[in-house]
């Protein structure tokens, strides 16, 4: 089941953490999250999943900032946010999506028990400017069913700033 939005608002402060929350942001079924104002950006033409890959930083400035097509931006969100007992999701708003924008390419799949900012995986089909504070995506709440683990990663949980991929110490478990 998907929580209804009038059901996160209860839960916030509980088992639903947004911080900042926003009433005026909540949906019927789901919380849109805003675009912080710092980008990553790898700097090499060819990423290795086996070591940490060099990046640089990007502030989005107040007029704005067009993005190229066929390249990655990492962003995140300007709203921490902390679940326990839920299984967080994040979409794309459709009003982004309609202007060529993707938000989360792959990873639109939170852990119950994550506790964070969400790394955003930007991407665009055309060029496009772009704005600290949109509102660009939107989480929303799964019951989950059975015992479970909660979420436990020390690669990405609790994280405070733009998480670079850190596949890499997967490869370093394997050792």
């Amino acid at each position: 089941m998907i929580l209804s939005g009038k059901e996160i608002a209860r839960r916030i402060g509980k088992d639903i953490i947004i911080e900042p929350f926003n009433p005026e942001q909540l949906n019927p079924n789901s919380y849109n999250l805003r675009l912080h104002d710092e980008l990553l950006v790898y700097s090499d033409p060819v990423l290795d999943m086996k070591k940490p890959n060099a990046y640089e930083r990007i502030r989005i400035p107040e007029e704005g900032l067009v993005l190229e097509p066929n390249k990655l931006y990492l962003g995140r969100t300007m709203e921490y946010t902390a679940t326990e007992g839920l299984v967080p999701m994040l979409e794309g708003r459709s009003s982004v999506g309609r202007l060529g924008l993707f938000v989360h390419v792959t990873a639109g799949f939170g852990d119950v028990g994550f506790a964070g900012y969400w790394t955003l995986e930007i991407f665009c089909v055309q060029p496009i400017r772009i704005y600290a504070g949109v509102e660009i995506c939107q989480i929303y709440y799964h019951t989950i069913e059975g015992d479970y683990e909660r979420y436990r990663s020390g690669k990405y949980q609790n994280n405070r700033d733009v998480q670079p991929s850190l596949l890499y110490k997967d490869f370093e478990k394997k050792k």
